[in-house]
């Protein structure tokens, strides 16, 4: 496993309102990290027990080290129940979400009648009921990732009334009761930079001498959403001050594919010197190439973006029609989360190497212990390295029937 995934987040990244807006004014989180300690410790409470020590540089893909939490599985009490938002706007809660949290609690030795896994399909109301049934049946800890944090504030209320621990797992829920959850995600700032430093290399690289951009948004409901625009507009926004890029729209903002590809086509029609997008999702970039590519579009001649490292993002980009995308190994991201669960469960304070970071709710003014990760922009350059290397998306897979010529040129072997 290469130590660029397991890097700490040194830096202070300060986070303001997202410039430009997307048809909605919505703040954004500031967050500022220390460092933390590159290898697990054990220390010892005021009590005499031993409490086992884990860093966010830690994990790997083999999940080992989670085998240093087992005492925590043993001395806490109750279930562990994760609450995933849909199965619609990325494929990763299903393909990777769901089982990575799952393996991650087997190998700290959470038995697995006390770890369950539920998926809201996209209701609000799901998510809060999910949430309530985990608790009447046993949960102490609750990870939860709910699409908007209006629901995330509904469901840490009713947690704390209830004396359960609450981990805000990928997302932050704004405006929610002081004190009542840590965080664990990935830097989506970063993302966002990622994102856009990758589009401006892409725009040289494939020669488009004047960039005539659309960009466009997540959902205006979802934090991180507003914390990518806020990397990739900061990015961009030289570009289109001095007039080597070009504006040309801004849309609403969505996280549904089909949504993205109606606001796409809005612009697109409206504007047909329209020749590169910014866009923050593999899964919402996915039917705007379809889309191009039945219009006749050329690879390598209409840059656009992504993130998520899909495997319909990666074949885009392999052939020529997505720029890069955002990998966020998520194994690391899950085994952050059930590290931190583990420590709530069992009543103990987790260390500051697992709680590296402290993310200000721009809401509430308050300061949120959170585990933050780093993500990296795979191109062609380094797909073998990195989403094939973790096995992330089988060679096999990715290189299948009109796409091998490609990987081959890309150098990715099964």
């Amino acid at each position: 496993m290469s130590t660029r995934f397991l890097r700490v987040c040194l830096l202070t990244v300060a986070v303001a309102a997202v410039a430009g807006g997307c048809g909605s004014s919505k703040s954004s989180s500031s967050t500022s990290s220390a460092a933390a300690s590159a290898t697990s410790s054990t220390s010892t409470s005021s009590g005499g027990t031993a409490t086992p020590g884990i860093s966010v540089t830690s994990f790997t893909n083999d999940f080992s080290a989670m085998n240093a939490l087992k005492p925590l599985a043993a001395s806490g009490k109750g279930k562990v129940a994760a609450i995933l938002p849909d199965t619609t706007s990325s494929t990763r809660y299903v393909e990777f979400d769901a089982p990575y949290l799952k393996k991650a609690a087997a190998a700290a030795g959470l038995p697995s009648s006390d770890m369950t896994v539920e998926n809201a399909l996209g209701s609000d109301s799901t998510f809060v009921t999910d949430a309530e049934s985990a608790i009447t049946n046993g949960a102490t800890v609750l990870l939860i990732d709910p699409e908007d944090s209006g629901t995330g504030v509904t469901v840490q209320r009713y947690a704390k009334a209830h004396g359960v621990a609450v981990v805000d797992y990928d997302r932050l829920t704004l405006g929610a009761p002081a004190g009542t959850a840590d965080y664990v995600s990935f830097n989506n700032v970063h993302v966002g930079q990622l994102i856009g430093s990758g589009f401006v290399q892409c725009v040289n690289q494939w020669h488009v001498s004047k960039p005539n951009v659309v960009v466009m948004h997540g959902a205006v409901t979802d934090n991180n959403a507003t914390l990518f625009a806020q990397g990739y507009n900061g990015v961009l926004a030289s570009y289109f001050q001095s007039g080597k890029y070009t504006l040309v729209a801004r849309t609403a903002g969505t996280w549904m594919p089909p949504d993205a590809l109606t606001e796409f086509e809005g612009a697109y029609t409206a504007h047909h010197n329209i020749n590169s997008a910014v866009i923050p999702n593999d899964e919402t970039g996915a039917p705007i190439i379809s889309y191009l590519q039945s219009h006749g579009v050329k690879p390598k001649t209409f840059p656009t973006t992504g993130q998520d490292a899909t495997l319909t993002g990666l074949q885009n980009v392999l052939s020529g029609y997505q720029c890069g995308t955002v990998y966020k190994p998520i194994y690391l991201e899950a085994q952050a989360a059930l590290a931190l669960a583990m420590y709530l469960r069992a009543g103990k304070t987790a260390p500051a190497s697992l709680l590296n970071a402290n993310t200000v709710d721009p809401t509430t003014h308050v300061s949120v212990p959170s585990s933050l990760l780093v993500p990296e922009w795979v191109t062609t350059a380094n797909m073998n390295d990195t989403v094939v290397k973790d096995n992330f998306v089988p060679a096999a897979q990715l290189c299948s029937g009109k796409y091998a010529a490609d990987c081959k040129a890309a150098g990715i072997t099964s």
